[in-house]
């Protein structure tokens, strides 16, 4: 007994002498008069790993006040992510140990499709989106924007089956053969397997064309818009349960005669978030330059919302189709920004434009060297947000949220 006593206060000797816990305290703090939920906020997974001295194969669970384990990441610049819930103007403690973390169900990933023209695709269980790839380019369109596609009804990814429909050689052969006999029952056909109908769980009914689309950036010189082609090369760098981040980085841009300007964009998407946050970077730019953020518009006098001095803007597009509801698009910015305006197309420009109207834009200033970052993305009036209003609010409490954001203490 007395031998069991020795070593039991020896190796607690040893983990006071070598600084290592048990466990970490995380406090999560919400600077503002609303409560916050699922929200992610991020850890220093080296810290956690310093103060619990954890082995390599170590395992770890996060647990909030209840004792009750949350879903958490570990992301590919070394954070824990996880989900938090915090009331208004009060704190919220979250406990990281060592032990069997509960399986965490996929909300967020995506991949390159080079099965159609390279595109990346991504979504959570909310939203998805494309950004246009090289193939695409390749062969001479104009796939400036965003594109997106709208989810309801699950929470589940649902990107890979919409596509392997969408591609299918075999349903597209038999709709090639019926078009020669009967184009009705072709169209028919048709509409059983794309992904332009809803079969119960979303679809693509946003029109991108050559523009800005969902809520591309882009520089400007004297009152242009330099129009980023489809990416060049990209890296998925998380691809689930909780996070999706991909880099993308174009070919060069020409602007005042510079052909060397590279712009990288990292687009990250969280689960539970209408929004993906996207921090834009130039490099070998030169000098300073008015940059926008812009949502393309389908209709002249749309229902828009541009608010500068409290960081966001929204639309209300009409979708394609005669019957596919009310998409509610929205951008929100952490800094500053100079202004923000719908901009109507000279009619010729709109003939270069699909017929597109104008852009909703905000307007900053980018500094050579600097990162912009932003938020964009939007809700369907067929899922969880049904109404103009809801949305805007959506919005507003979004941009008050990135420019007060969660506070994280550990120890």
């Amino acid at each position: 007994m007395k031998k069991l006593l020795l070593l039991s206060m020896t190796a607690l000797f040893c983990l006071a002498c070598n600084g290592s816990k048990t466990e970490v305290t995380v406090t999560v703090t919400n600077p503002l008069a609303m409560d916050r939920s699922n929200e992610m906020v991020e850890v220093s997974m080296t810290e956690v790993s310093n103060r619990l001295n954890l082995a390599d194969t170590a395992q770890l669970v996060v647990l909030d006040a209840e004792g009750e384990q949350v879903p958490y990441q570990v992301t590919y610049d070394n954070k824990l992510i996880f989900p938090a819930a915090v009331a208004a103007n009060a704190s919220a403690a979250y406990t990281i140990q060592v032990g069997t973390p509960i399986n965490v169900e996929v909300r967020a990933c995506g991949r390159q499709y080079p099965e159609r023209m390279d595109d990346m695709a991504w979504e959570n269980d909310l939203v998805g989106f494309r950004a246009y790839g090289p193939a695409l380019q390749a062969r001479g369109e104009r796939g400036f924007g965003y594109d997106l596609f709208t989810k309801r009804g699950t929470a589940e990814p649902v990107l890979e089956e919409m596509y392997a429909k969408e591609l299918d050689a075999d349903s597209w052969k038999k709709v090639s053969e019926l078009r020669k006999t009967d184009p009705k029952a072709a169209g028919e056909l048709v509409r059983t397997f794309s992904y332009h109908v809803d079969h119960g769980y979303g679809m693509d009914c946003y029109a991108v064309g050559p523009t800005l689309g969902a809520g591309v950036s882009a520089l400007m010189v004297d009152d242009s818009i330099l129009y980023p082609w489809c990416y060049k090369t990209q890296e998925v760098l998380d691809n689930g349960p909780l996070r999706f981040t991909v880099k993308l980085e174009f070919h060069p841009l020409t602007v005042k005669g510079d052909t060397t300007v590279v712009e990288t964009r990292l687009i990250t998407l969280d689960a539970g978030s209408h929004l993906n946050r996207t921090v834009i970077s130039y490099s070998n730019l030169k000098e300073a330059l008015p940059i926008v953020t812009g949502i393309v518009l389908h209709e002249p006098d749309g229902a828009v919302v541009a608010d500068a001095a409290n960081g966001y803007m929204t639309y209300v597009d009409p979708t394609t189709g005669p019957d596919n509801g009310k998409i509610f698009m929205g951008a929100a910015f952490p800094a500053v920004v100079k202004e923000a305006k719908a901009v109507l197309f000279p009619e010729e420009e709109k003939k270069m434009r699909n017929n597109a109207d104008g852009h909703v834009l905000a307007v900053s200033d980018y500094e050579p060297g600097a990162d912009y970052v932003y938020y964009w993305g939007f809700a369907w009036d067929r899922a969880d947000i049904r109404t103009a209003e809801a949305w805007n609010q959506y919005m507003a409490d979004f941009a008050q949220k990135v420019r007060c954001p969660l506070t994280v203490e550990v120890k």
